[in-house]
């Protein structure tokens, strides 16, 4: 009998953001297959067999899904926030691209997650309001040259924006080239949010202006939201919140 594969969003962190319908995927599954950090977040019991593996793996990762399926197994590809923005969603679909008919035959769904960005969002009030765009800042799949034109093309339309993968230790210099951009092309009191492991206890929230942003608030754990020309911000006695309106003023 052939499996199934299920490729399931956990959310940015928080357990309660893990949604009823993936909780039933992981409790009905047999094999759960993912990145090192993620699996570990999947509880073990009787039945069920963990495959974590390194962050560089994914489509090993893929393959191997389709291979346990094709033998009858109930898998489940667990990936971060959605599994259809920068995670494996993606992978899985290109190995299936090329894939014998026989795994073409295994029955695949995606099932959505709470993204890092949305969570981000939500924390501080509306900043992704009217339109925005989303831009993976990592060149491990891609030309920088190719992230510095979209950001670019992006400021240009006055998009808010949103950033993952924004600054690692093995290539800190490209959020300074990006965030060096910005303070080119923008108004110095524009806002910036960086938020840090959003959702869990370690979560940390700076809003700033671009221009006293530095490059080390982010890491690999930092969701950055830009605003647009339009996000403002609201201070309450008890809070602040961040918002950028439904509508724009004529060009």
């Amino acid at each position: 009998m052939t499996g199934t594969i299920i490729i399931a969003g956990l959310g940015p962190g928080a357990d309660d953001m893990i949604t009823p319908e993936v909780r039933n995927a992981i409790n009905s599954a047999t094999d759960i297959i993912g990145y090192i950090p993620y699996v570990a977040r999947i509880a073990p019991r009787a039945g069920l067999s963990l495959h974590p593996s390194d962050n560089t793996e994914e489509l090993d990762r893929a393959a191997h899904a389709f291979e346990l399926a094709a033998n009858g197994h109930r898998v489940v590809i667990v990936s971060s926030g959605d599994p259809g923005v920068f995670a494996m969603a993606a992978a899985v679909f290109e190995v299936l691209e090329t894939a014998s008919e026989a795994y073409k035959a295994i029955d695949i769904q995606v099932l959505p997650g709470i993204t890092a960005m949305l969570a981000a969002a939500a924390a501080c009030g509306a900043p992704l309001g009217h339109d925005f765009c989303c831009i993976n800042l990592s060149d491990n799949l891609k030309p920088f040259s190719l992230i510095e034109k979209r950001v670019s093309l992006a400021l240009e339309g006055d998009f808010a924006m949103a950033f993952y993968n924004p600054r690692s230790k093995s290539r800190p210099h490209g959020f300074e080239k990006i965030l060096a951009l910005l303070q080119a092309r923008t108004s110095p009191d524009q806002l910036i949010i960086f938020a840090r492991a959003v959702s869990t206890k370690a979560q940390e929230i700076t809003i700033t202006s671009i221009a006293e942003a530095q490059p080390d608030m982010a890491d690999m754990r930092t969701v950055v939201i830009v605003g647009a020309k339009a996000t403002r911000t609201i201070e309450t006695p008890d809070r602040r919140y961040i918002f950028t309106p439904r509508s724009s003023p004529s060009q």
